[in-house]
């Protein structure tokens, strides 16, 4: 990977030396070179070339010196570090330029075959230091995604075989559909689209969090979720409901002359399901969901509510009836189920 490498000295023709001595490594991109003659111009030439690697800086120069440009550079770029060449070789200035952030120091006449070492040896540093930068940021996006029990356990040896395994339980699956979303698509731009979205399921993930729900995962304008242990049927209601109050509070939105009101319609279902990693190891894409008819049931009953429903099956209404108050609303041929499947909505 080539290197970026700005020089900033007023000497006329450190520039033609520069160039001549490096020839090769710039012919065969190990190295571009970048000018400046003073430390103010450097500072401008750091703003216009984030990805400098490092600098090479003379301490006596006018309108700025490489001393102050020293003290400047961590502020105008955090990750880039500087090597001193210059005359003033004594002890003092050495101290000065590392007390200032000097990752080296070379002194004049320069010996190229040291310089070049010595910038090896710095561009190396710099780029360990973007690859941890990377890792970091890595690790945050997937903390974005993973849950922290997740990321903690991954850690441990036993992930790997844990991989292979799968369950049978009892848990209580949730669809959520933005109704209507695609339509406001036709209208407006593909970035705003995406945010409005975006900004939609953070609330409806939140209340699924709040509930100790799972979100399995996004699917265009709709979202999966799962809940576990005590109550969980209990608690997928609840948050269905506070999805519903949370979205009614939203103002329309507009689109030209065409207007868009957030709502969603939900199904619910409870009871058994697998949990494991389905897909394809070959392609090593594997997600850890769960499926069979209770998870089928609840995504068809979301798909016959209407805008605002919260549609459960007679046998959930069954279950939490002295809880929560709920109507029937009629029957409906479900895919794969041979008899009509009698459906409640969920009113509070």
């Amino acid at each position: 990977m080539m290197a970026k490498i700005l020089v900033v000295d007023d000497e006329a023709d450190l520039e033609a030396l520069v160039k001549q001595k490096f020839r090769r490594k710039i012919r065969e991109n190990v190295y571009e070179f970048v000018f400046a003659q003073n430390g103010e111009e450097a500072l401008q030439k750091v703003s216009e070339h984030p990805d400098l690697d490092i600098v090479l800086s003379d301490i006596n120069m006018p309108i700025m010196d490489g001393l102050t440009l020293l003290s400047r550079l961590p502020e105008a770029n955090p990750v880039i570090k500087a090597i001193v060449v210059s005359a003033y070789g004594d002890m003092q200035n050495i101290r000065t330029a590392m007390n200032r952030g000097a990752f080296d120091f070379v002194c004049k006449p320069v010996d190229f075959e040291d310089l070049d070492l010595t910038m090896e040896k710095t561009i190396n540093y710099v780029k360990q230091l973007h690859d941890t930068m990377q890792a970091i940021k890595e690790n945050n996006i997937l903390k974005m995604y993973v849950d922290d029990n997740v990321l903690n356990f991954m850690s441990h040896k036993e992930f790997e075989n844990s991989l292979l395994k799968n369950e049978l339980m009892d848990a209580t699956v949730m669809f959520i559909d933005v109704c209507g979303f695609t339509k406001i698509t036709e209208h407006v731009p593909a970035n705003i689209v995406v945010n409005l979205l975006n900004g939609l399921f953070d609330k409806i993930v939140k209340e699924i969090i709040a509930q100790g729900g799972h979100v399995d995962k996004f699917m265009g304008d709709a979202v999966m979720a799962v809940y576990r242990g005590d109550y969980h049927l209990d608690r997928a209601i609840d948050t269905a409901l506070a999805i519903r109050a949370e979205l009614a509070k939203l103002d329309p939105i507009s689109a030209g002359d065409k207007t868009f009101k957030a709502e969603i319609s939900i199904g619910i279902n409870s009871g058994e399901m697998v949990s494991g990693n389905i897909g394809s190891a070959s392609l090593k894409r594997l997600d850890y969901t769960v499926i069979g008819d209770s998870v089928n049931v609840a995504q068809r009953l979301q798909s016959v509510a209407k805008a605002g429903q919260i549609l459960i099956t007679e046998d959930v209404h069954e279950k939490i009836k002295e809880s929560f108050k709920s109507e029937i609303n009629g029957e409906f041929t479900l895919k794969n189920k041979e008899k009509p499947v009698v459906t409640y909505a969920v009113i509070e």
